[in-house]
């Protein structure tokens, strides 16, 4: 009987294919025997320390070997893997491990070249909740541990190379994903290992995926997100294919190792697309090669230009692939079809054994919307089906307002769909922004600036950016006797707020537009 322990991913291929290359970083290359092995000490390391099946352990770590190492070995132990973004603060660090209620953190340092700093473990150790704690610097070679931790080679040292996963029930949560909503703190999705295993194996439906011809993937999407921990590194174990990581995505480092690896499958957001066609002049590669090479193209995020559709067919010879998911349905939910003509701003059609429809966007409603003419009839999109999250980590009423007791879930986006099923994003969820593939909710950012002494209250939009698909922008009452400038607050910011999520423009006002109810009138801001 297999396995539905999200473990099997790896364990399966690595006993049918022992000497493939799993992992592929610089000079590194790890067969997927290795990543069995060493994933297999850090189970023993977390039995040896007490976690016990259903314990959540969180990881913070770029596109390195480390992530893929220790994620599967949290796995194998019966524990259920809490992936943090990278770029988070001690204050928002500490909010994700007490929320998730984690046992252990397993989290990477930086190194000169990936100079993430201390900063985003800065606070951990206040977090209310998390009893019977360790961490785990995940460097091996880290120069400095943080003070009263122990690196992960210390942590693995003498520890058996094998290690039977625990065997999990497919409900059993593999993951929580944390997400931002618009009414609050960002909540954990709580995905089930089917929800994973399942939205995985999907790769041989959508890409024609298959162990005889392995595909190379470039790993460029971060790991911690939804988008390529499934597509990239699950899809890619799924089928015995190998993980080239690059741990920031730079296009002219990106195209160097599509050719020197030979690269045939590629996935990213807009903006990479963009930046990968904007360094082909920059670049000494054969493009020629390139373009017989790759055979898959995939984006999400944000819509895809049709400029670059077009560029990106007609320099590599592919059609880019466009889907669309969320974090609570592990992600992929629909998907436009290997193969077919591209329809230019379409999400796709539904996965095999996921269903899609639009209802009524009202918080409460859950009737089917119905049109004169369906192709102009916009709803908010509906997603059932096996890649459906178990629902958000200790909070029982919010899972209750998206998830329908007939297992419906509400995405939160609108769109239409035409005569032949395909769907198409007219309008994001509510207020939401996506800068450089990154989902920014608004209220959090408000919610933060508003601790700020000097600001009375706090709009955040977002703004069109050439590069980054849009910019964070907040509108700001001030307080009286305040000596706040435009960039002292952006500054403060930076320093409260992980990267992507601090505004880069400030602006000062007397008064805000807003409705009778108070209510701020957003769209009326620019």
């Amino acid at each position: 009987m297999t396995s539905y322990n999200l473990a099997s991913l790896l364990t399966d291929t690595a006993a049918t294919y022992p000497d493939r290359t799993a992992i592929v970083l610089g000079d590194t290359r790890l067969t997927y025997a290795q990543v069995d092995a060493v994933s297999s000490q850090v189970a023993n390391l977390l039995v040896e320390r007490g976690i016990e099946p259903g314990d959540r352990v969180a990881l913070s770590c770029p596109n390195l070997p480390y992530f893929t190492l220790v994620y599967f070995g949290i796995l194998k132990a019966g524990g259920t893997v809490v992936p943090l973004n990278v770029l988070l603060r001690g204050r928002e660090v500490a909010y994700h491990l007490e929320d998730s209620g984690a046992k252990a953190y397993f989290c990477f340092q930086g190194t000169p070249e990936l100079p993430i700093g201390e900063e985003g473990y800065a606070g951990f150790t206040e977090a209310e909740g998390c009893t019977d704690f360790f961490m785990i610097t995940v460097d091996p070679a880290a120069p400095s541990p943080i003070e009263g931790t122990e690196t992960l080679g210390q942590g693995i040292a003498g520890k058996a190379p094998s290690f039977e996963a625990v065997d999990t029930d497919e409900d059993d949560t593999a993951v929580i994903l944390y997400t931002s909503g618009t009414t609050g703190k960002p909540k954990g999705a709580e995905l089930r290992h089917r929800n994973m295993r399942d939205n995985a194996l999907s790769g041989a439906d959508l890409f024609g995926a298959g162990p005889d011809e392995p595909d190379t993937y470039l790993c460029v999407l971060p790991l911690f997100h939804s988008f390529g921990q499934t597509v990239i590194q699950n899809g890619a174990f799924a089928f015995g294919g190998t993980v080239v990581m690059l741990p920031r995505f730079e296009a002219v480092p990106a195209l160097g190792l599509m050719a020197k690896e030979k690269v045939t499958f590629f996935a990213g957001v807009p903006t990479m697309y963009w930046g990968l066609l904007g360094a082909l002049d920059e670049v000494d590669v054969d493009v020629k090669a390139l373009a017989e090479q790759m055979r898959v193209a995939v984006a999400g995020g944000s819509a895809l230009p049709v400029e670059v559709h077009k560029a990106f067919a007609q320099k590599f010879g592919v059609t880019i692939l466009e889907g669309y998911g969320l974090s609570e349905t592990s992600p992929v939910a629909s998907f436009s079809r290997l193969g077919t003509e591209p329809r230019v701003g379409s999400i796709g059609v539904p996965i095999p054994g996921v269903e899609m429809k639009l209802i009524n966007p009202e918080p409460g409603q859950w009737d089917e919307v119905t049109g004169d003419d369906p192709e102009t009839t916009i709803g908010e999109i509906a997603i059932k089906g096996h890649n459906i999250m178990k629902g958000y980590h200790g909070r029982p009423e919010a899972t209750a307002d998206v998830i329908s007791e007939d297992g419906w879930f509400r995405s939160g986006d609108l769109a239409r769909k035409d005569s032949d099923g395909w769907y198409y994003i007219v309008d994001r969820s509510k207020d939401m922004i996506i800068r450089g593939g990154y989902n920014v909710y608004p209220r959090e950012i408000e919610e933060v600036l508003m601790t700020h002494p000097g600001v009375s209250l706090a709009a955040v939009i977002g703004v069109p950016h050439e590069s980054h698909g849009e910019e964070i922008k907040a509108v700001v009452i001030l307080n009286k006797d305040t000596d706040l400038t435009p960039d002292g607050l952006v500054a403060w910011g930076k320093e409260q707020m992980a990267a992507y999520k601090y505004p880069r423009i400030v602006e000062f006002v007397d008064e805000l537009p807003m409705t009778a109810t108070g209510k701020i009138l957003k769209r009326e801001l620019s």
